[in-house]
């Protein structure tokens, strides 16, 4: 219904379907400079070439997909307008900043986009000059821009220009409020464009969903506003003092039955809203705004996947789709073969099972119902899921709030995002020793999306604090009954952790069974050394086991299950019993599992030899999760080569 009404503000331009692969204008473009040398006239025809380039680029070697086709003119039309570098352009989280990085200078680089050694797939300051500030996550750009604005304020530049472009979506986080409500009191040279296209990667939810649709529907109070904004600004350029302006202000607005907008509440001038594909219509109102000063707000009206009629049609399917056939339409499947699950997968039907039985049972996700399964349940029973938009610090604490009366949620954030939410989880959460229940998708090394998105930190900050449980099953079975486990303990916060991607077992849905809290198992009993995992990662622990066994080395393997309660009595017994302790965890090793089982054996005057494997004190770049975990030395190849060496020593 919401794009039903949103269409009639999209001009049907002729080249948002032209013949792929055509793109002779683009190829002659290496940068901004040359862009800004085009007559207006060949915008409209460098829009269609790009998006070509990104429908035949992205179909081949995969990425962020409709997101970017959506801002496609807002992107030419930027460049075209504003002195990039110079003037400051800031992509909120940045997956939609594709057509960004080709225009300045990466088109040649982009089939290396998201691979190991290749671009990155977010702004990344040093990658480029056009990238003025690094993103990942939502809700940064406001802030930053305008602590660039300061600074060029306080340096004596009065002439840069500094531009956010944020969605709608990521505009629900608390940081943007922060931001504009900062923003609002200063006389600074900003420019916020709201990206509106009613998603992020689930349809957006919420009342300002609901307020920024009412803005979008109303062209006759839009262009009212406008009128009286231009004759404030009018008649303060003739020495119009500021009471007499606020009462012609207050007095239109009441003519209209209104009190100007939210925007206009917190001192931003509100312009718009105007057809994001119009890219000749952009520039005009772009630089018109370059010549209003004061804090400035552009609500820009956006189709996500515009220019390919099923991203069109399922925007949140074609966010990042993978490879597909650019003609059939058809997206590629990696092989028919029977595969496991995606953990995800596993979650949300698991909830699924477990809330048709505990009638308490919540799910909460902050704007991400499909990227972690809670659609599952949110389908089947709507009025026990809540999608809280992206707002990560909000989904703790109502979290929190239904523990306090009784309630049994499940709070789904993914490991990246959980950090968002830190205070909330030590504060709300911990402090009270409240029984919520998180469930961190995406932990560990995640692949392509790189630094910005890897969990690699959350066992090292959830087990420093007190009443927080810390878990990591090794397989489906495992996240099944530490779920399980999960709902029946009531005395305090408990976090269950578990990687992107499939699974290992094609028979999944076990008899769910409830685990003794702090302890682990034994895998493999062996001698000589012994393997203590933590997670998934020790299924390449397995692996490894079973390749040293056709050489004659049988290494004992512990999953141990919970970081904390450690299950020191396992630990002490290991360590009683061989001389080597490997410690393997798909975390950061500052901090992390491997730490716990030093100060425990610290503390127990245990002298035994320890090599920790994890994620080194260093950022790492994307690349795909088998060749993350190869860099990191915690595959089975490596694990398999580091016991042969210390096998060859002893």
């Amino acid at each position: 219904m919401v794009i039903t009404i949103r269409l009639k503000f999209f001009t049907p331009y002729s080249y948002l379907r032209p013949v792929l692969g055509s793109t002779p204008l683009l190829d002659k473009l290496n940068s901004p400079e040359e862009l800004r040398k085009l007559p207006p006239e060949q915008l409209d025809k460098l829009s269609g070439e790009l998006r070509n380039f990104l429908i035949d680029t992205i179909s081949k070697y995969g990425g962020h997909f409709s997101a970017n086709l959506g801002v496609i003119e807002l992107t030419v039309a930027l460049h075209y307008v504003f002195h990039t570098p110079d003037d400051k352009l800031i992509w909120d989280v940045g997956h939609q900043a594709y057509a960004h990085k080709v225009l300045t200078g990466r088109r040649e680089d982009f089939p290396g986009n998201r691979k190991k050694g290749g671009i990155s797939g977010f702004p990344k300051r040093k990658e480029s000059v056009y990238d003025a500030f690094g993103t990942g996550h939502s809700s940064t750009s406001i802030s930053a821009v305008l602590g660039m604005a300061v600074a060029a304020a306080l340096q004596g530049n009065k002439t840069r220009q500094h531009v956010a472009i944020i969605g709608d979506g990521a505009l629900t986080g608390g940081m943007a409020f922060e931001g504009l409500n900062h923003a609002g009191s200063l006389d600074t040279n900003i420019l916020v464009v709201l990206n509106d296209n009613s998603i992020s990667i689930d349809p957006s939810t919420g009342a300002l969903k609901n307020y920024l649709n009412s803005l979008a529907r109303n062209e006759a109070n839009s262009e009212f506003r406008e009128g009286v904004a231009e004759t404030i600004r009018h008649a303060r350029d003739q020495g119009v003092g500021e009471s007499v302006l606020k009462k012609m202000e207050t007095t239109a607005y009441q003519l209209l039955g209104k009190e100007g907008n939210f925007f206009e509440s917190l001192n931003f001038q509100y312009f718009g809203p105007v057809d994001g594909h119009d890219v000749l219509g952009l520039v005009a109102e772009l630089d018109r705004l370059k010549s209003i000063s004061g804090p400035k707000l552009l609500h820009v009206l956006t189709l996500k996947g515009k220019g390919f009629e099923p991203a069109e049609k399922e925007q949140t399917l074609w966010h990042a789709p993978g490879t597909f056939d650019k003609l059939s339409r058809e997206i590629k499947k990696q092989s028919d073969l029977p595969k496991p699950p995606k953990y995800q997968d596993v979650f949300g039907h698991t909830l699924l099972e477990l809330a048709l039985k505990y009638e308490k049972i919540i799910g909460i996700t902050p704007a991400m119902p499909s990227g972690c399964s809670l659609d599952i349940m949110m389908e089947a029973l709507p009025v026990r899921v809540f999608d809280v938009g992206i707002a990560e610090q909000h989904a703790v604490t109502f979290s929190a709030g239904l523990a306090a009366e009784g309630m049994i949620p499940f709070c789904n954030l993914y490991s990246t995002f959980s950090q968002r939410a830190y205070d909330q989880i030590i504060h709300d959460v911990c402090v009270q020793n409240l029984p919520v229940r998180f469930c961190l998708d995406r932990a560990g090394l995640v692949g392509a999306d790189g630094p910005t998105h890897h969990g690699a930190f959350d066992i090292a900050f959830l087990r420093c604090l007190p009443n927080m449980v810390v878990a990591a099953p090794l397989n489906e079975h495992e996240l099944r009954n530490m779920m399980l486990t999960a709902v029946h303990h009531t005395t305090g916060p408990i976090s269950i952790r578990y990687p992107r991607g499939n699974g290992e077992l094609i028979d999944w849905r076990n008899a769910m069974e409830v685990i003794e809290i702090g302890k682990g198992q034994i895998i493999q009993q062996g001698k000589g050394m012994a393997i203590l995992s933590i997670g998934t990662l020790g299924n390449e622990a397995i692996q490894a086991c079973k390749e040293l066994a056709k050489e004659g080395i049988h290494p004992t393997h512990a999953d141990m299950r919970f970081v904390k309660p450690l299950d020191e009595e396992m630990v002490l017994h290991l360590a009683e019993e061989h001389g080597t302790l490997i410690t393997l965890e798909d975390g950061c090793l500052e901090g992390g599992f491997g730490s716990a089982v030093l100060e425990c054996l610290a503390k127990h005057g245990k002298t035994n030899r320890i090599i920790r494997l994890g994620i080194p004190d260093q950022f790492i770049e994307q690349g795909t999760q088998p060749e993350l975990y190869a860099q990191c030395d915690m595959d089975a190849a490596a694990i398999s080569a580091l016991i042969k060496r210390i096998e060859g020593q002893s």
